[in-house]
């Protein structure tokens, strides 16, 4: 007769299955404070308890029935530790005398074939697998669990929020306090072909506006030329309109002025000399350092 699983491994099998399905339903872990968990929980626990004293009930008109030789043979095993037996029965080798009960009648150079079943541990996993596999399929099916434009939404806005949060609490730069880093220079670039290449042409070299590879600059109100571009993006020209206040007029933030300013100051100060750019307009200008 089959010895009865103890009911704590019982209740800690429930336990795992409901963490699991709410887990999996949810998608998080706030289920641990939802009533209807816990009341689950305790039915699942309290069916636990019933289910072992019907259990035990059958077991003892079970062992009435048996001889006494089965009634010995019952009673030594149930001495065995619960996990020792679960052990043995899942990595065990069988003795001599149990691998003539499973002896095929045939075999081939004296390799014998036994009847063997698959190992419990095997048998476990396959009907857990098919049991996680109907569970994660009705779960993707009729919620948002490991659906991936669902993840992706959720953690787009994430994102967003978490960038607009930084946003209001971290000030914009000004031309007071923006500084020049090589860091910004590939999204000053994007932001630069997004707004400036109409005018200024690919890479900076001129075209309606002038060339930004050269050392001549039409308007220098600042001392640097990092600076200088950041004044000029923030306020435009006040003798050319062509060239609107990109920060007044709230187009940029001092964020994307800062990298426009530093993708400029780069392919000026940075890059090897254009050629085949435009002719230079304005006075030569020396920046200070």
């Amino acid at each position: 007769m089959k010895h009865r699983t103890p009911v704590f491994v019982n209740i800690l099998m429930i336990l795992f299955i409901l963490v699991f399905v709410f887990y999996m339903f949810v998608q998080n872990t706030s289920f641990l404070s939802s009533p209807y968990f816990w009341a689950t929980t305790v039915i699942g626990i309290i069916l636990a308890y019933i289910g072992n004293a019907i259990s035990g009930l059958a077991e003892n008109e079970r062992f009435k029935l048996m001889t006494e030789e089965e009634r010995a043979t019952f009673l030594k095993e149930k001495e065995v530790p619960y996990f020792k037996r679960l052990y043995d029965s899942a990595f065990k080798k069988q003795s001599d005398v149990e691998e003539k009960d499973i002896l095929i009648d045939h075999g081939f150079d004296g390799i014998k074939e036994l009847d063997n079943q698959l190992p419990k541990w095997w048998l476990g996993l396959f009907y857990f697998g098919v049991v996680y596999a109907v569970v994660y399929l009705i779960a993707y099916a009729v919620t948002d669990f490991a659906h991936p434009d669902k993840e992706y939404e959720v953690e787009h806005k994430e994102q967003i929020a978490s960038v607009e949060d930084w946003m209001k609490k971290t000030p914009p730069p000004t031309i007071d306090n923006a500084k020049y880093s090589a860091d910004n220079i590939a999204e000053g670039e994007q932001i630069f072909k997004t707004n400036c290449v109409s005018c200024h042409s690919e890479g900076g070299k001129g075209g309606i506006g002038p060339n930004l590879t050269d050392d001549y600059w039409i308007n220098q109100p600042e001392k640097t030329l990092f600076k200088n571009v950041f004044y000029m993006v923030e306020n435009g020209s006040t003798n050319n309109p062509t060239m609107q206040a990109w920060g007044k007029n709230g187009v940029l933030t001092g964020f994307d002025i800062e990298k426009v300013a530093a993708y400029v100051y780069h392919i000026n100060q940075e890059m090897p000399d254009a050629t085949g750019g435009a002719a230079p307009q304005g006075e030569k200008a020396t920046w200070e350092k």
